[in-house]
This record gives C-alpha cells, sequence and structure tokens, in this order.
C-alpha cells in the first residue's frame, strides 16, 4: 500500500481565489444592469421604440459575456435583413417607401399577399419552380447515385480522366454556359418548355453530386455486397438493399444542393424561357421590376413565400446536415 499522501478527488478552489473572481464579476454584472436600464429608459422616453430595448440587452450581454453577445449580435444581423423583407411586405402601398426601422410598420396589413395571388400569376410561377427543381433533384440523385457507384467499385481505363473531366465541369463560370445550353434547348425544340430548363439544370449539377457520392461510396467496404451477393443477391439488389439504405446521409445532401441550386437560377431560365406561362418565380419576380417603378410590396411578399419550401426541406432533412456534409471527406 503506498505511503503517498492521495490527492482530493474534487479539488477546491483557495477562499481567496473565488473571492477575487466574484469581485471580478460584480463590476461586469453592474454595468450590465445599467446598460439595460439605459435601454429601458430610453424606450420609454421614445414612446415605446423598442430598438433601444434590444441594444440596451445586447449591449449590456457584451459587458457580462463577450463571446455570447457577440454570437447574439451576429444572429440579429443575419435575421434582420430576413425581417426587414417581411415588414417591407406588410407595409400599406402609401408607406412603401418610408425608412422607418419599425419592424411592424404602421397599419400592416396583407394587401400585398392578397394582390400577389389575385393580379400577378404567382401560384403558376410557384408550380414551374416546383416541377422543374423537384424533378431535377430527383433525376440527379438517379444518376449520380448510379454514376458514383460504378466510379467507385470499377476500374475502367478511362475512369480516372472522367473524374477530372467532371470536375473541371465544375470550374466553367455559369455565364459561359448560357450559349451553348441555349443553342441546345433551341435545336432539341424545348425552348419555352419545362422538360429544356430541366436538362439543363441536370447537366450542371450532377457532376459535383457524383464526386460526392463517389466519395461516400468509397468509404463503404465492398464486403458487404459481397456478404449480400453470397446470399443470394446479384449486384443491383446488392446496390439498392445494402449501398443505397447506407448512404441516405449523403443522398439527402445531394438532393439538397440539386434542389437549391436550381431553386433560385434566374440566368439560365431567362435564357431558355420566353413566355409568361413558362415563367419560374426568378423570372416573375423580374417582371415586377419595371422601367420607371417597381412594386417592392409585392416583391418582398412574393420573396417571403418562397422561402417557406427551403424551410420544410431544411428541416426535414436537419438530422442528415452534419454527416452528410463531413461523410466521405476523407477515407477510412
Amino acid at each position: 500500500m503506498s505511503s503517498y499522501p492521495q490527492a482530493p478527488s474534487n479539488p477546491v478552489l483557495p477562499a481567496a481565489a473565488t473571492t477575487r473572481t466574484d469581485l471580478m464579476r460584480q463590476p461586469r454584472v453592474l454595468l450590465a444592469l445599467a446598460a439595460v436600464a439605459l435601454g429601458l429608459i430610453a424606450t420609454l422616453l421614445t414612446g415605446l421604440s423598442w430598438g433601444w430595448l434590444v441594444l440596451g440587452m445586447v449591449v449590456g450581454l457584451f459587458i457580462w459575456q463577450p463571446i455570447h453577445g457577440f454570437l447574439v449580435l451576429y444572429s440579429i444581423f443575419s435575421i434582420y435583413p430576413a425581417l426587414r423583407i417581411i415588414s417591407v411586405s406588410l407595409r400599406p402601398t402609401n408607406a412603401l417607401l418610408s425608412r422607418s426601422l419599425d419592424l411592424i410598420p404602421a397599419g400592416a396589413s396583407v394587401e400585398n399577399y392578397v394582390s400577389l395571388f389575385t393580379e400577378e400569376r404567382f401560384l403558376l410561377w410557384l408550380w414551374n419552380s416546383l416541377t422543374v427543381t423537384i424533378s431535377v433533384a430527383i433525376v440527379g440523385v438517379v444518376v449520380a447515385a448510379t454514376s458514383a457507384y460504378a466510379f467507385s467499385r470499377w476500374r475502367f481505363p478511362t475512369r480516372r480522366p472522367l473524374l477530372i473531366f467532371l470536375l473541371m465541369t465544375q470550374m466553367i463560370p455559369a455565364g459561359m454556359m448560357v450559349i451553348p445550353i441555349y443553342v441546345i434547348v433551341a435545336q432539341l425544340g424545348l425552348r419555352d418548355q419545362v422538360l429544356g430548363l430541366m436538362l439543363a439544370y441536370i447537366v450542371t449539377a450532377v457532376p459535383f453530386s457524383v464526386w460526392i457520392l463517389k466519395g461516400y461510396y468509397d468509404t463503404i467496404p465492398p464486403d458487404l455486397e459481397e456478404a449480400a451477393m453470397v446470399d443470394g443477391c446479384n449486384r443491383i439488389e446488392a446496390f439498392i438493399r445494402i449501398i443505397l439504405p447506407l448512404s441516405t446521409p449523403a443522398l439527402s445532401i445531394v438532393f439538397l444542393f440539386n434542389f437549391l441550386s436550381s431553386w433560385s437560377e434566374f440566368i439560365v431560365a431567362n435564357a431558355v424561357m420566353a413566355q409568361e406561362t413558362s415563367y419560374t418565380w426568378p423570372l416573375g419576380f423580374n417582371s415586377l421590376i419595371g422601367q420607371f417603378s417597381t412594386d417592392w410590396g409585392k416583391y418582398a411578399a412574393g420573396a417571403a413565400l418562397v422561402t417557406i419550401p427551403v424551410l420544410i426541406l431544411f428541416m426535414s432533412q436537419a438530422r442528415y446536415l452534419i454527416s452528410g456534409l463531413t461523410i466521405g471527406s476523407v477515407k477510412s
């Protein structure tokens, strides 16, 4: 048995150090409370302008916990533009150009939302966008999943050059692709058609998706497929029953990438689509911008509404985002 004294399992700080820490915190807490009090007083003096109270609370948090204060301030700066869009959409027609910073404007109404649905073809624009985007996302996932599996599992002569070629296509700016895409779509007779825009988006979305899925497939041991084939599965059945379920995080990220890349795209859609009946929502919103005036109320209302499908998609796939973004980045 050792004769050395055992150190206490829960060491206690000396009383002097604890007292010194408390004395250092007290002035910061008092200054933070003073900042909140000043914000409250300014709010009462300015007729309940709540921005002063929020400012006082943020300054107080900065004084008390600087790191937390910075994170809160960054969050406010990130969220504020979206809140301003909603604020502009709620303004009455005679107050659209107001410089007021109130998030809930005086005389707030849903008039702009009603006008967007009744006076414009917003539902048609949204339907065209959803049709194109969901089709591109699904077809892109199917094509990329099978192509990436072939690149991951088979060693054929042109494998490496093809992978490099797919990567090089991502280095071409989107503006340089407009003319070739327009010529191809026009020669196929698919101009002003949803199918033509879908083909244009799929061509640009698949290469990056192939690289994401190929990196993920490389992390799945081939022994799993071999075991499935020993049990009676063929190659296709092993891919569907074993590989695809294990690839759910990566497939989810690819679906999300394809969806976002085509949901708000404007340049290619503007070149391919010319008739108003085939407009997607970016083209429809562009038609609200006139030469001498712009209907900012409808524009802001539409901008707020088109974020809803993206938010729903992010919320439904949130559990896959972190693992899907990092998975396949390194080999095990």
